[in-house]
């Protein structure tokens, strides 16, 4: 079986990363593999791009914004995603808590931090760019919330939040979520489906 190199960069901002998230792990165990999630910053990635949050560009389109809703309607109805709540804050400055990603993979809470992160966002509905909610949240999850504080601070975090950024972009990235299996890139959790090919495919291979 070939190894296979499966990547999926996220922001705790997008609604769609929350919702592929919650579908990896059914990925990761059927295929046996492992998604190195990356952390981006979304703003930085539209600045990069020239892209704009979908809420943006299709304001003035009703039947597009309508469509958008039907297709996550149909995604949480397929994957029983019944904890899914729009944030009542959204859109929220995720710049904060995604220099937390960075340095919570440097002290090995990493898994722990992502998934509370996201049910913060998008299930119990926080205004995650408050930093008196930030501290609450951590203490709720058993985090060093001073800790935190201190690391986003951190000139090497925020460099490579930075670097995780400009390195999506390179690679051909505009928004998140996308997923790399290899080179091979795809964006959106619709094409998860696609991902999961790839990687049945690729480790076929012998």
């Amino acid at each position: 079986m070939a190894d296979v190199k499966v990547q999926f960069l996220f922001d705790f901002g997008s609604p769609n990363a929350y919702l592929s998230h919650k579908v990896i792990g059914g990925i990761e165990a059927r295929q046996q593999v492992r998604f190195e999630y990356v952390p981006v910053l979304l703003g930085g990635l539209f600045k990069l791009s020239g892209n704009r949050s979908p809420g943006e560009a299709f304001a003035g389109i009703e039947n597009k914004q309508k469509f958008m809703m039907l297709e996550m309607r149909r995604f949480i109805e397929r994957h029983g995603l019944t904890a899914y709540r729009r944030n009542p804050h959204f859109p929220v400055n995720t710049l904060q808590i995604m220099r937390g990603a960075i340095a919570a993979q440097r002290n090995g809470t990493f898994e722990r931090y992502v998934d509370r992160m996201f049910a913060h966002m998008w299930e119990e509905g926080r205004k995650m760019d408050d930093a008196a909610v930030i501290r609450a949240a951590l203490e709720s999850d058993g985090l060093d919330a001073t800790a935190f504080e201190t690391a986003i601070q951190d000139a090497d975090v925020k460099a490579a939040l930075l670097a995780n950024t400009q390195a999506a972009f390179e690679r051909g990235a505009f928004g998140s979520p996308t997923f790399f299996v290899g080179d091979e890139m795809y964006f959106g959790k619709d094409q998860l489906r696609d991902v999961e090919e790839e990687i049945a495919r690729v480790q076929s291979r012998t």
